[in-house]
C-alpha cells in the first residue's frame, strides 16, 4: 500500500510507514506545499496512494465522492427494459 502524508503532519509518518514496509511520500517531498486540496486528490489517484491528512476539507471530498458512488449504483443496478 502507498500513502502520501499531508503537509500538516510530521513527515516522520512517512519514515514510520516506511519502517513498516509501505511506499510513503509527504507533500513537501513532492514540492507540493501549498497546492491545491483537487491537485493533491488527482496526484494520489493518478499514483493510486492514500492521503492522509488533518485537512478537514477532504471530508467534504469524501461525502460527495460516495454520494455519485451511491447514485451511480443505483442507477446501474435498475433493471435494463427492452424495447421488443
Amino acid at each position: 500500500m502507498k500513502f502520501k502524508i499531508d503537509e500538516n503532519l510530521p513527515a516522520e509518518f512517512a519514515a514510520i510507514l516506511a519502517a513498516e514496509g509501505f511506499e510513503a511520500a509527504t507533500v513537501a517531498q513532492e514540492h507540493l506545499s501549498g497546492a491545491p486540496d483537487s491537485l493533491l486528490l488527482d496526484r494520489c489517484g493518478a499514483e493510486m496512494r492514500v492521503l492522509i491528512t488533518l485537512d478537514l476539507d477532504f471530508a467534504m471530498f469524501g461525502r460527495t465522492l460516495r454520494k455519485h458512488m451511491r447514485e451511480f449504483s443505483s442507477s446501474e443496478a435498475k433493471p435494463k427494459t427492452s424495447r421488443h
